[in-house]
């Protein structure tokens, strides 16, 4: 079956700015207020930082569909996504507090880390999954722009403590992969499942 839409089980802000840039129509599918989606993302002991994200993805898609099972919404296909930030076997996840994210943008400067990112897409009974892996190289970041930097408020709510598209750019010193799966989003591998699952943009 083709689909010109889609839903996106997503809060992400950048996630939705990146299906516009090539043009896939979309329609969110967030949790509801009963829902726990933070428990999706507990991570679990020895877990490795891959097998945490495709699992987590997993976890979102499946609750994103029977989220649309009991909505009586119409039928599309649904694209989720997580975003895990790596160092070494270490997961770097959102930052609870300011010291938190400090101590994280800490551990990050002057190191290589990994951004892993896992796209997942369900149409009909049918699921797709692809996985996207980034290495980051940072270069040494002052203590004083780390703590403008948390400042200023970016860090919360973000893998790693850092949105490549802001600030904190101007320390990445090179990335080998991809821009749009540091992001959040990795456009050809999340183009190649949407096509797979029928959908034209």
């Amino acid at each position: 079956m083709k689909h010109d839409w889609i839903y996106l089980a997503s809060q992400s802000p950048r996630r939705r700015q990146l299906l516009a840039q090539i043009g896939v129509r979309h329609e969110l599918l967030l949790p509801h207020a009963h829902e726990d989606a933070e428990a999706l993302e507990e991570e679990i002991a020895g877990e490795l930082p891959a097998a945490y994200c495709e699992r987590v993805t997993r976890a979102k898609l499946h609750a994103a569909r029977a989220r649309l099972r009991a909505s009586g919404l119409d039928a599309a296909p649904i694209l989720c996504a997580d975003t895990t930030v790596a160092l070494g076997r270490h997961i770097l996840g959102k930052p609870r507090d300011a010291a938190h994210a400090a101590e994280t943008l800490q551990a990050l400067s002057s190191r290589t880390h990994r951004v892993i990112t896992a796209v997942a897409v369900a149409s009909g009974r049918r699921e797709w999954l692809a996985v996207n892996v980034s290495r980051v190289h940072v270069a040494a970041i002052p203590a004083a722009e780390i703590a403008r930097y948390v400042a200023g408020g970016e860090p919360f709510g973000k893998a790693g403590a850092y949105a490549i598209q802001s600030a904190i750019a101007a320390w990445i010193e090179r990335i080998e992969g991809s821009y749009s799966g540091i992001m959040g989003l990795p456009l050809f591998e999340t183009a190649q499942l949407l096509r797979r699952a029928g959908v034209s943009f």
